[in-house]
């Protein structure tokens, strides 16, 4: 499944399924963000915003935490809370506290932000929202991880304090309610003789894509009921969008772009297994596991 020299490779073995449900397996989903910039999956809503200066972005008032994806092309921008003000000026992720928030844009550039799918605010506009008028069967519901420690507060995690660690599988943060891991920039294709197909058991996982190309290879399995059976898929998509990609389809990405390729992946809620290896959540003391 992985290579000997993927870190993921020496991540526990899950252990041998059981008789399958039985269940439907969802269709992967996939999204240019210029086109349709606000969409979902079971547990989390994804808004794209190609923000000017100027723009003042109201999150609304929301019940559980807001994550800030920011990238080397997003704009500097500043966090308005009741706890204060945020200016943040380089990529990482911020982690606003539940509760009303807004966001003061100050330059050019795109801004990734995360909500639980079920916010009030939020859950009408996403573009697919017909495909969770009912629960995804095979999808774990979200239940929010326990509390940061030190209370609620704006928290930023810049992607210049981690140093690179090839023994490590990307940047990973997480939050209560999500896990977003920064992969390596990649220049130019991903070596066809060197791709990494696997499954998830009952987690969705969405790759956005934020430079580059990229080629979402994805097979479904086959059941018992064959009127559910798909053909293969090798879908392109360019930057920025991204890809839905249900349990158990097996699924892996490959950068097509001659320049530069980095995708961002993004799980709710966090991966017990990615969390249980020590030093891969970089801000695993700010946020314990349950």
């Amino acid at each position: 499944m992985y290579a000997k020299d993927d870190p993921r490779s020496a991540l526990a073995t899950a252990p041998a399924p059981g008789p399958d449900s039985g269940a439907a397996i969802a269709a992967a989903q996939y999204f240019d963000l210029q086109a349709t910039p606000i969409v979902r999956a079971q547990n989390v809503a994804l808004i794209h915003t190609a923000a000017r200066a100027g723009d003042d972005l109201d999150n609304g008032t929301l019940e559980g935490e807001l994550a800030i994806v920011v990238t080397g092309a997003s704009p500097a921008f500043t966090v308005l809370t009741d706890h204060g003000a945020t200016r943040i000026e380089q990529p990482g992720l911020v982690v606003v506290p539940p509760g009303a928030s807004r966001i003061s844009v100050h330059g050019d550039g795109p801004l990734v932000r995360l909500v639980e799918a079920t916010e009030p605010a939020w859950r009408e506009r996403a573009a697919n929202a017909g495909a969770y008028t009912e629960d995804h069967p095979r999808v774990a519901l979200l239940q929010r991880w326990p509390e940061p420690g030190g209370g609620a507060a704006v928290r930023f995690y810049p992607l210049a304090d981690v140093p690179a660690d090839p023994a490590r599988f990307g940047r990973i943060f997480r939050t209560r309610a999500f896990m977003v891991n920064f992969l390596p920039e990649q220049d130019g294709p991903r070596d066809p003789r060197r791709l990494s197909p696997h499954s998830h058991a009952d987690f969705e996982q969405l790759s956005l894509a934020v430079q580059g190309e990229y080629v979402h290879h994805i097979r479904t399995p086959w059941l018992n009921d064959s009127t559910g059976w798909r053909e293969d898929e090798h879908v392109r998509l360019g930057s920025p969008s991204v890809a839905v990609i249900p349990p158990p389809a097996v699924h892996t990405s490959a950068a097509s772009d001659p320049g530069v390729n980095q995708l961002i992946d993004i799980f709710s809620p966090p991966r017990a297994d990615f969390s249980g290896k020590p030093g891969w959540v970089l801000n695993a003391d700010d946020y314990p596991m349950p």
